[in-house]
C-alpha cells in the first residue's frame, strides 16, 4: 500500500484520537483501550512499511501519549458494569450492525427453508429433532397437553439446565467463527431449520397458534440471543479472513475482542429467557393475549437495546 493511500485512509481516525486525547477524563476506559490497539496496528504497520517517514514518528508520539494516558489511571470503577452494558455493548452492536443483519436473515432463511421441508415431507422433522422427541409430542397431543414438554421438570432444575445450555449454544455458535464466518453461519442454519420444521409440524397438527405463544414466550429472548452470538462469531471469522490493513493476527485480536463482548453481553438475556422457560412457559392455561403482550414487549426490548439504542448513542457520541 502506498504511504499516500495509509494516511488518507487513516486521517479521520487519527484525529478523532487528537480530539479524545484533547479531553480523556471525557472517554470511557474500553474506548480509549480499542483506540490503543488500533493505533498501535498502524503504528506497527507504518513502522514495516515506512521505517523513515514523518507519519511513522507521528503515530510513535500519538501512540506514546494515549499508553501514558491510559496507565495513568488504571483502576477501574465499580460503575464499569453498568457501562459495560449500557454503553459498551450497544456501541460494539452498532459496529457490527452488518453481521447482525446477515445472521438475521441466515436464521430467517433457513427457518424458510424448514417451514417448506416438513410441508413437503410430514417426516422431515424426525430427521431434524429424532423420533422420540416427535412420538413423545405426538402423545401428548394426543392427551390434550401438546406443550406438556415444558413441564417435564422442576422449575429450578429446568431453569438451570435450559439456561446453561443456551450459553453454551451462544459461545459454540461465536468460537466456530474460528473456522471462518462459515462455521457460525452453519450453527445458525441448523438452529433455523429445526424451528421452522417444529412450527410447521405443530401447523400440520392444528396447533400453530398455541405452538407460537408457547414457544415465543421464551424464544423471543432466546433466538433473538443466538442472533446476536451469531453476528458476533461472524465478525471473528471476518476478522481474520479480510484483515484490512491490520496483521491476521491483530485484526483476529480485534475481532475475537468485539465479538466476545458481544457475547457476554447476551447472557442475562439468556438467564431471563430460562426463566421464562424454566417457571412460565409450562403454564399454557394462561389468557392468550397476556401471553401475546409478553411476546411483543420481549420483542420491542430486543428490537431496542440490539437496533435503536445502538444507532442513537454512536450519533451521541458522535455529536
Amino acid at each position: 500500500m502506498k504511504e499516500i493511500t495509509f494516511i488518507r485512509n487513516n486521517y479521520d481516525k487519527w484525529q478523532h484520537l487528537e480530539e479524545m486525547l484533547a479531553d480523556v477524563a471525557a472517554q470511557s476506559p474500553a474506548d480509549l483501550a480499542d483506540m490503543y490497539v488500533d493505533l498501535t496496528a498502524d503504528l506497527a504497520f507504518a513502522q514495516s512499511h515506512y521505517p523513515h517517514s514523518r507519519i511513522t514518528m507521528y503515530l510513535n508520539n500519538l501512540s506514546s501519549t494515549l499508553h501514558n494516558e491510559i496507565y495513568k489511571n488504571k483502576h477501574e470503577k465499580w460503575s464499569r458494569l453498568l457501562t459495560f452494558w449500557t454503553q459498551e455493548v450497544p456501541l460494539t452492536m452498532y459496529q457490527e450492525r452488518k453481521m447482525l443483519l446477515i445472521s438475521f436473515l441466515v436464521v430467517l432463511g433457513s427457518a424458510l427453508i424448514g417451514i417448506v421441508s416438513q410441508l413437503a415431507d410430514p417426516e422431515f422433522v424426525r430427521v431434524i429433532l429424532g423420533d422420540g422427541y416427535v412420538e413423545m409430542t405426538l402423545e401428548n397431543i394426543e392427551e390434550g397437553r401438546p406443550m406438556d414438554v415444558y413441564n417435564g421438570g422442576k422449575e429450578v432444575n429446568m431453569f438451570l439446565q435450559i439456561t446453561l445450555n443456551n450459553v453454551w449454544v451462544s459461545f459454540q455458535v461465536f468460537v466456530l467463527g474460528i473456522f471462518t464466518s462459515i462455521g457460525t453461519c452453519w450453527a445458525l442454519f441448523q438452529n433455523g431449520i429445526m424451528l421452522g420444521s417444529f412450527e410447521a409440524f405443530f401447523w400440520q397438527q392444528g396447533l400453530l397458534g398455541e405452538s407460537l405463544l408457547a414457544v415465543f414466550l421464551h424464544g423471543t429472548l432466546e433466538i433473538s440471543a443466538i442472533v446476536v452470538a451469531g453476528a458476533a462469531g461472524i465478525a471473528l471469522g471476518n476478522s481474520w479472513l479480510f484483515p484490512g490493513t491490520y496483521s491476521r493476527l491483530v485484526s483476529f485480536q480485534r475481532g475475537a475482542k468485539r465479538g466476545l463482548k458481544i457475547v457476554v453481553g447476551t447472557v442475562p438475556i439468556f438467564v431471563v429467557a430460562g426463566f421464562i422457560e424454566g417457571f412460565l412457559t409450562r403454564h399454557t392455561e394462561v389468557n392468550d393475549w397476556v401471553r401475546l403482550v409478553f411476546i411483543l414487549l420481549s420483542l420491542a426490548f430486543v428490537i431496542f437495546y440490539f437496533v435503536v439504542y445502538p444507532r442513537k448513542l454512536y450519533k451521541k457520541q458522535k455529536e
